[in-house]
């Protein structure tokens, strides 16, 4: 089954240049677009996309409002990678916060754009863990987020699981993490499964941004 996903931009020439680097590929699909993220709600429950790849400013309602809305609203809902102009936003923190699966640059080669879908879709790495990490530490609370550091707490990770999750910070995938550890893939898999259920993260990059604010790991 192809990857299938929505395009949200303002840009006319945008959406048509990610449509036309996408389709290209033979296991990913456009199936919508939308001009704002207003538009968004209805066009992910009748299309159910995998991906939905977002400007994080539009007129009416930017990404991050529409990140917040989709995933407040929408049942089971699809991965959203916002798309933006400059990397160092703090428009883009805020929208990895408000649950956006990762961010993409408008001025991204064709081979990292169809890469980022692809990697979202499958969920199983962190797009970009570099930039994650300078965003948290120009754009996360200085002193540390209390909600961050109380989800940390509640959570009692283990020590293999607190492992695992400095592991993910670092981006690596299930197979590199297992590498590094030197158990199985699916051992792995049961250890971010617990990581991101006790922290109540969404995925890998919610899961990051909380280590990131709790101050269990530093973003510098």
């Amino acid at each position: 089954m192809p990857v299938t996903v929505l395009l949200v931009d303002d840009e006319p020439l945008v959406r048509a240049g990610l449509r036309a680097i996408l389709e290209a590929q033979p296991d990913i699909e456009v199936v919508g677009e939308a001009a704002d993220g207003a538009a968004v709600i209805p066009l992910v429950r009748r299309l159910r996309p995998d991906v939905v790849a977002m400007d994080v400013r539009m007129p009416l309602m930017d990404g991050i409002e529409a990140t917040r809305a989709v995933l407040r609203t929408v049942d089971r809902p699809p991965k959203i990678v916002v798309v933006t102009t400059f990397e160092n936003d703090e428009y883009v923190y805020e929208a990895l916060r408000a649950g956006a699966d990762g961010f993409l640059l408008k001025r991204a080669r064709p081979a990292e754009i169809v890469h980022a879908v692809r990697l979202v879709a499958e969920g199983d790495s962190l797009l970009f863990p570099a930039s994650v990490r300078q965003l948290a530490a120009e754009y996360g609370a200085c002193d540390g987020n209390p909600a961050a550091r109380a989800a940390l707490e509640r959570a009692a990770l283990t020590e293999r699981e607190a492992e695992v999750l400095r592991l993910m910070t670092r981006g690596l995938s299930n197979a590199e993490v297992a590498a590094r550890l030197v158990v199985g893939t699916e051992t792995v898999k049961s250890h971010v499964s617990a990581v991101l259920a006790k922290l109540g993260a969404r995925d890998r990059t919610q899961a990051v941004i909380t280590a990131y604010e709790s101050g269990f790991v530093a973003p510098g």
